[in-house]
C-alpha cells in the first residue's frame, strides 16, 4: 500500500481470488462492492485509525449511498490496484471514492457514502474533529 498524502489517494495491490469469480473465473459485478469496502479500511488505516478503532470510539459510519460504474470484468488471479480517496460530503457524511484497474486498465469505479452516528443512540452526529482531521 502506497499513499499520496497530497491528493489523499491510498493504493492496494489485490490479487483476485477464485472465490471472487463466477464458474466461468469472471469476478461477479457485486464483488467490486468489497473492493471498495477493502481500500476504505486500507484508507483509514493509512491515515491512523482502524474501523474497530472508530467503533470502540463510538462512531459508526453506515453506508447510505453507493455507486458503481462497471467497465470490466476482473478474472481469476488478475493483479488489480485498488485506489481510494475520501472527503467529507456535509459535516455528518464522508465520501469514498473507488477504483479498480488491472495495470492500465480501468475495471470499475464508484463511490460509497457513510453517516457519522453515535452508537450510543443510533442518532446521526457531526464527524469528529480527529476523523475529520484524517481527510483534510
Amino acid at each position: 500500500m502506497k499513499s499520496d498524502e497530497k491528493r489523499q489517494v491510498v493504493e492496494m495491490d489485490y490479487r483476485v481470488p477464485y472465490a471472487d469469480t463466477d464458474q466461468m473465473g469472471v469476478v461477479y459485478y457485486g464483488n467490486y462492492f468489497t473492493y471498495f469496502e477493502r481500500i476504505r479500511n486500507e484508507y483509514l488505516r493509512d491515515k491512523g485509525w482502524t474501523y474497530k478503532e472508530i467503533e470502540a470510539a463510538g462512531i459508526l459510519l453506515p453506508v447510505v449511498e453507493t455507486k458503481s460504474n462497471y467497465k470490466s470484468s476482473a478474472k481469476y488471479d488478475d493483479l488489480l490496484t485498488i485506489k481510494g480517496s475520501c472527503e467529507p460530503v456535509k459535516s455528518t457524511r464522508l465520501i469514498f471514492h473507488c477504483q479498480v484497474f488491472r495495470g492500465e486498465e480501468l475495471l470499475n469505479e464508484g463511490y460509497t457514502i457513510h453517516v457519522c452516528l453515535d452508537a450510543a443512540t443510533g442518532r446521526v452526529k457531526k464527524i469528529p474533529d480527529d476523523l475529520q482531521k484524517l481527510i483534510e
